[in-house]
């Protein structure tokens, strides 16, 4: 309760108020660009926030983190073009609602389950932290493996269309996740002899060249 009791106390800093401010409206615009995310805000934000206080750095990043990864679902409203990775799914229902002339309700629902769930995953994770802390020590490979499974399988549930092709979708994202440099072996896989390759084929430019590029050609 103490702890609450400070939190709530450490807002009424005017200075404070004014620096989440600024942090949630840059972290609006980052999360709005497609290719840039919540982390990547928060890293080139990062040296702005060495010299600030403890609370007002976390503060800080916290409101950028949590603001860009909302605002991923401007774009992805308004263009059909995921802002974050978070905000893919969004084009799913977002879109053909702003195609519907309910741009403005579908924003306003995402306002308001960004900030239901944000705010009530946060108690979660307060309250039980220590439990999921002492289960983690029991996760062997065993637990991953199925864990992995149980994901794989959700593709089938994942779209509007049939669950074959859901699975080979999925399976096709899989193929591409195998391109790179095996970080166990260092063995070099599907490269090619391309040095680009090496590291793979990063999430962003595969996620703006589905939605982004596909929506572009389906506009023009």
């Amino acid at each position: 309760m103490e702890a609450f009791v400070a939190g709530f106390t450490a807002l009424g800093d005017i200075s404070l108020l004014m620096l989440l401010v600024c942090a949630t409206l840059g972290g609006v615009v980052i999360g709005a660009l497609p290719g840039l995310n919540a982390t990547t805000g928060a890293a080139l934000l990062l040296p702005f926030t060495l010299t600030m206080e403890p609370v007002a750095a976390i503060s800080v990043l916290t409101a950028i983190y949590c603001s860009a990864t909302f605002a991923g679902a401007i774009t992805a409203i308004l263009i059909n073009t995921p802002g974050t990775s978070a905000s893919a799914t969004t084009c799913l229902d977002g879109y053909p609602m702003a195609v519907r002339g309910e741009a403005g309700r579908a924003l306003g629902l995402a306002v308001i389950s960004s900030t239901v769930g944000g705010v009530f995953s946060v108690a979660v994770l307060m309250l039980s932290a220590p439990i999921l802390a002492r289960a983690a020590y029991n996760f062997a490979p065993p637990e991953y493996f199925a864990l992995t499974l149980f994901g794989l399988s959700m593709l089938v549930s994942v779209g509007g269309g049939s669950p074959i092709r859901n699975l080979i979708a999925g399976a096709f994202g899989i193929l591409l996740a195998t391109v790179g440099t095996d970080l166990l072996t260092s063995v070099k896989r599907f490269t090619f002899d391309v040095t680009e390759l090496r590291d793979g084929i990063g999430f962003v430019p595969v996620m703006i060249g589905v939605f982004g590029i596909s929506e572009l050609l389906a506009q023009a």
